[in-house]
């Protein structure tokens, strides 16, 4: 690559390595790129937030490419992941200790799956309290952590698919296809809640955003060698 084709606009898929932000990913290849290509200025950005406690495929524009980024979003992603059932946390993931436990001794295999086809096609959910969202300029999450609250509102999303692949209680096994803006805790939280228990992420994992796939990503790009071997050969 040279400087001209990463100014033209570049797509990069990386597999977000656990407790990595997604600004985390971004900052490592502007870095990458501005030390390799001694770029000053370079417009980098993602198409999509994934959690420090999540994995999996985050799509990252560089130079013009950053215009396609909403266009990205829009997409419909697919994610796999693990719900522990009896328990709940204040960020619905691990983030953050247990706070309420409840009994789990009623829930059968069969009872989980027909409590999905409730959370399949539209249906509308409030975000976690921890979260990116802006409310008044201020994010969730810096208001909870003030321990402070905010009024929030439904958004309604898409769930094309909900399919249960492993249960072994407490801990169940899902793959969900859905829209843009789905928060995939706050569905681990009300599914909890449906089973008359609790319930919250322990893993989750992006595997795809559209037609991109997690398959095809390639986190070399994090490495600053990386880089550096093509902008040598200019």
């Amino acid at each position: 690559m040279t400087v001209e084709e990463i100014q033209n606009g570049q797509l990069f898929l990386i597999d977000k390595p656990l407790d990595w932000t997604s600004f985390d990913v971004v900052n490592k290849i502007r870095w990458n790129l501005r030390k390799a290509y001694k770029i000053k200025k370079i417009k980098v950005g993602h198409a999509g937030t994934l959690d420090p406690k999540a994995t999996g495929l985050l799509i990252v524009c560089c130079g013009k490419m950053t215009k396609q980024i909403d266009l990205i979003q829009a997409e419909e992603k697919t994610y796999t992941g693990t719900i522990k059932l009896g328990a709940t946390t204040p960020t619905y993931d691990l983030e953050s200790e247990e706070d309420h436990h409840f009994a789990i001794d009623h829930i059968s295999p069969e009872y989980i799956h027909q409590t999905t086809a409730q959370f399949l096609g539209e249906i509308e959910q409030f975000p976690p309290m921890h979260s990116a969202i802006k409310i008044d300029g201020k994010r969730l999450y810096e208001l909870a952590r003030a321990g402070e609250t905010a009024e929030l509102k439904p958004r309604k999303v898409q769930i094309k698919k909900f399919e249960i692949t492993k249960i072994e209680l407490p801990y169940v096994d899902f793959e969900i296809e859905c829209s843009k803006g789905t928060y995939i805790r706050s569905i681990a939280n009300v599914f909890g809640k449906a089973l008359n228990s609790g319930g919250y992420l322990t893993a989750l994992r992006r595997t795809k955003i559209g037609d991109y796939s997690v398959a095809n990503s390639n986190n070399e790009v994090l490495d600053l060698t990386y880089f550096e071997q093509f902008s040598t050969q200019d």
